[in-house]
């Protein structure tokens, strides 16, 4: 597989088949990593994770609370989603924990700013320089083929320095660069130092390409009966798939679903979201189970913010703060984390977080990749540790 033949295969979200389960036993593992799934537009927590024998919960949502009917019962007087029954498998098999309340003081309602906060490890003033896990995946191995590879194109979580983070967009720059380098005989090094710089970054990303190629072209055309749905983040957890199959060496992974923005009509909406996203990880898990790499592989949703728990009235639900997000591996201690939603003690009609986000940060960075001293070390919630036993 050539480089120009691997970046029109990222570019046009192909479905794409898997290595046979033989193929990838027999493969040198690479180690632990982590799926970032970015819900962009800002998930509502309290109909994904439902108190649905609270009845505060259907009185404060007339219009947009689930019945009964609506749910998977989980325990705890919580149920999750009837749409997410593609993930009820990995909760029965205890492949699935939902961390709650998750959120951080002062909260910014802002997409913008909320998301570089989550992205960078920032508080309710100011966002981080870096992305939350690149300066201590950098100081981790000397050689992979990349610290990370954002499939969505996004690059904030990734914002770096230094480092290898390769995303769709930096791929298309490349070969823009390379040929605008031949173009430009004419231009020295020394003439233009900037362009100099930005040709050595292209050069390493050249490398890291030539690297991934050759992993993927020597796991030939193989076939299997899984298939991943149409949807774009089925795309996105399909090349996943492929990538890790393939031993691409690279610690961190990043998509993205977007759409969570649900201010009107939510009701239908959100279930069809929900519905795309546990089916696209439902599928991951699977081939992940298939190709031998469940038990190192940690996936992690996250968010801007959670929605409000008081429906709006557009039959919809506003930016709010806390909410629930998920952690899905064959190597965690599966359930429910953290305090159910207390609805008879709102803000303003808004949930109250119960549980610092920087806190998961350190249980990925200390109890996955066995980084105790990390910079999120501070907020380390010990109870949170059974999630990796």
């Amino acid at each position: 597989m050539e480089r120009r033949h691997l970046l029109r295969l990222l570019t046009a979200g192909l479905s794409i088949p898997l290595a046979p389960l033989h193929l990838a036993q027999a493969a040198q593992q690479s180690g632990r990593r982590l799926i970032l799934v970015e819900l962009s537009g800002a998930n509502d927590g309290l109909n994904t994770l439902v108190p649905i024998r609270n009845d505060r919960y259907r009185n404060i949502r007339p219009s947009v609370a689930l019945n009964s009917s609506d749910v998977h019962s989980l325990h705890r007087d919580m149920a999750l989603h009837s749409r997410m029954s593609a993930l009820m498998p990995a909760w029965n098999d205890g492949d699935m924990a939902v961390v709650q309340g998750l959120g951080y003081p002062d909260q910014n309602r802002s997409h913008f700013k909320s998301i570089a906060l989550w992205e960078t490890g920032g508080d309710g003033q100011k966002a981080g320089r870096n992305g939350w896990l690149t300066e201590d995946l950098e100081a981790m191995k000397p050689s992979l083929d990349a610290h990370g590879i954002s499939l969505d194109g996004g690059m904030g979580v990734f914002a770096s320095s230094s480092g290898l983070w390769i995303s769709l967009t930096s791929l298309r720059q490349l070969q823009t660069l390379k040929d605008f380098q031949l173009a430009s005989t004419a231009t020295t090094d020394q003439a233009n130092p900037a362009l100099a710089l930005l040709m050595d970054r292209a050069n390493t990303l050249d490398t890291s390409m030539t690297r991934i190629s050759q992993k993927m072209a020597a796991q030939g055309n193989y076939s299997t009966r899984l298939r991943f749905g149409n949807g774009d983040l089925s795309r996105q957890a399909a090349l996943a798939a492929r990538l890790i199959a393939a031993d691409v060496d690279a610690p961190v992974l990043k998509l993205k679903i977007s759409g969570f923005d649900t201010h009107e009509y939510q009701l239908n909406e959100h279930g069809g979201l929900l519905e795309d996203l546990s089916e696209a990880l439902g599928d991951l898990r699977t081939a992940l189970r298939q190709s031998g790499h469940w038990d190192t592989t940690m996936i992690m949703t996250y968010s801007e913010f959670g929605r409000r728990a008081t429906e709006n009235r557009s039959r919809g639900t506003d930016h709010g703060t806390a909410a629930p997000h998920f952690l899905l591996s064959g190597s965690i201690r599966g359930g429910l984390y953290g305090q159910d939603p207390d609805l008879e003690d709102l803000i303003d009609g808004d949930l109250r977080y119960t549980l610092d986000y920087r806190s998961l940060y350190d249980l990925i960075l200390s109890g996955w990749f066995g980084l105790p001293h990390n910079r999120f070390s501070s907020y380390a919630e010990n109870w949170l540790y059974d999630i990796t036993p």
